[in-house]
């Protein structure tokens, strides 16, 4: 029998935590280390499992992701960071392959990884190749407008939403952080090389799990003059041949033939769509996932996959 890998879940109670318990659960190669459930926050026993674990994932909150990474003191582990912790950090690596060939070789080779965001993840998904095509100056005024499921506010909005306790206004879209400072906004500025920050309108909707990130673009305000076909070629260009995040075809005729784009279509996979919309003067650029797959748990095994050298679609179709 050829080796198994063992892999910890530091938080597996989590909604991103028991994704990916979910999809590891069936893998021959894979032995999950559990630990009881009256020691889920005894430091020595964490610590325990975290050093005896080839992969370790980490789906906590920002400082207790910080601690659990303290408690590490075996070179040899590896961990996967699905918090906000460490996204911005020099000293680990961004866990999205697909954005270049550095990326994925850097995930490949890494002791530590972290797990983008799910807005991050679609508007890092538009916005990064366009950059480095010089097709965006790193001033841009960019704006970002996100729709997700509720899932994406974890146990605590599952449970209002889901309980007896839900209220009239949680039947209808929700605008939240209306201040802009989303704690993705740090991530989608560093990793794009962007100057500012974009403005930034998540939405919270009642479904479970989907989401599309849009980011327009305006054609005067460009450093020259681009249609949607050159932006939906320069985006098709840079993912060619990617497993997982595939550009569909111009204006979305095919894919969308009433006209429609929802955003719960790729629910329960790690599939990422990229759409191409608008004209000579306006452009929207769409990318559409699940914010529990691509935007979490498929993200986080699909960076286990590379980091461990085998199939990056095992486990995630």
């Amino acid at each position: 029998m050829s080796k198994k890998f063992k892999v910890f879940i530091d938080g597996k109670a989590g909604t991103t935590g028991l994704k990916i318990y979910e999809r590891l659960g069936s893998r021959e190669d894979i032995e999950i280390m559990l630990i009881d459930e009256d020691k889920r926050k005894d430091i020595n026993e964490r610590a325990r499992l975290i050093n005896s674990a080839d992969i370790v994932f980490l789906c906590l909150p920002d400082d207790a992701a910080r601690e659990a990474v303290s408690l590490c003191t075996n070179d040899d582990v590896r961990i996967i960071d699905a918090s906000t912790a460490h996204r911005t950090s020099p000293d680990w690596d961004y866990g999205f392959p697909e954005l270049s060939e550095r990326h994925r070789e850097n995930i490949r080779n890494s002791k530590r990884v972290a797990n983008p965001g799910c807005y991050a993840s679609g508007f890092i998904s538009l916005v990064y190749p366009l950059v480095k095509a010089g097709v965006l100056p790193e001033d841009y005024p960019l704006t970002c407008h996100a729709v997700s499921g509720y899932s994406g506010g974890g146990n605590k909005m599952i449970a209002a939403i889901e309980g007896e306790g839900k209220t009239f206004e949680m039947n209808s879209p929700r605008q939240y952080a209306l201040p802009q400072k989303h704690k993705h906004l740090p991530e989608m500025q560093a990793v794009c090389g962007l100057k500012y920050a974009p403005m930034f309108n998540p939405i919270v909707d009642d479904y479970y799990s989907g989401m599309v990130v849009s980011v327009p673009l305006v054609s005067r305000c460009l450093a020259k003059k681009y249609t949607p076909a050159d932006i939906h070629e320069i985006l098709s260009a840079h993912y060619a041949g990617s497993h997982f995040v595939k550009v569909m075809e111009l204006g979305g005729s095919e894919t969308l033939p009433d006209g429609f784009l929802a955003a719960n279509t790729l629910a329960d996979t790690n599939n990422m769509q990229i759409f191409v919309f608008g004209n000579e003067e306006q452009i929207l650029m769409c990318s559409r996932f699940d914010n529990l797959g691509k935007g979490a748990s498929g993200a986080a095994v699909q960076c286990m996959n590379i980091m461990l050298g085998i199939d990056e679609a095992c486990g995630l179709e």
